[in-house]
C-alpha cells in the first residue's frame, strides 16, 4: 500500500496562531463551494457528503483545532448562506464532523503519514460513531444509517480525494 510519511515533528496549529485561522478560513471556503457543486445533482448532499472533505484534509494536516473549528464553521455558514443544510439537521452534522475531525487528527498524529487503509479507518470511525448518535438522536435506525444507505459515494470521495488532496498540500505546503 503506497503511504506518504507526512512529517516527524507533525504539525498541531492552535486557535492562538493566525495560521490556524487562515487554514480553517480556506478548508471553511472549500466546504462552501464543495457543497454547491454537490447540490446540482438531485439529492447531492446526502450522495455525496460533501460538506465533511475539508474537515478531514484540514484536520489531518494541521490538527484537531483547526478541524474543529471547520466543522463547525462549515454547516452554521452553509445554513445561513444557503439554507442547506436545514437548522434541524445541523446538530448532527456538526457532531458528525467534530467526530470526524477528532479521527482525523489522530490518526494523523498516531501515524504520521496518510494511506488510504488509514483513511478508510477514520471515515468508518466517524460514519459508525456518527450514526449511533444519530439514532439515538432521531430514534431512528433509518435515518441514522442514511450516510450508509445513500453516501457510500461521498465515504469513497473522502477517503480516495482526501489521501490525494492530503498529498498534494503536504508536498507543496510543508
Amino acid at each position: 500500500m503506497n503511504t506518504t510519511t507526512l512529517t516527524t515533528s507533525f504539525p498541531t496549529l492552535r486557535l492562538t496562531d493566525v495560521k490556524a485561522w487562515m487554514f480553517a478560513t480556506i478548508f471553511v471556503v472549500g466546504n462552501l463551494i464543495l457543497p454547491q457543486l454537490a447540490h446540482v445533482i438531485q439529492n447531492g448532499g446526502f450522495i455525496f457528503l460533501p460538506i465533511y472533505f475539508f474537515t478531514l484534509v484540514g484536520a489531518y494536516l494541521y490538527g484537531w483545532q483547526v478541524g474543529l473549528l471547520t466543522a463547525v464553521a462549515s454547516p452554521l455558514l452553509n445554513s445561513a448562506l444557503f439554507g442547506m443544510p436545514a437548522p434541524a439537521v445541523l446538530p448532527i452534522i456538526m457532531i458528525k464532523g467534530a467526530l470526524l475531525a477528532i479521527a482525523a487528527s489522530f490518526a494523523a498524529h498516531r501515524y504520521r503519514k496518510v494511506s488510504i487503509l488509514i483513511l478508510v479507518a477514520v471515515v468508518l470511525a466517524y460514519q459508525v460513531v456518527g450514526c449511533a448518535i444519530e439514532t439515538a438522536i432521531t430514534g431512528s435506525w433509518m435515518v441514522g444509517l442514511q450516510d450508509f444507505r445513500l453516501g457510500i459515494p461521498g465515504m469513497l470521495m473522502q477517503v480516495i480525494g482526501g489521501y490525494f488532496s492530503i498529498k498534494m498540500l503536504k508536498k507543496h505546503l510543508g
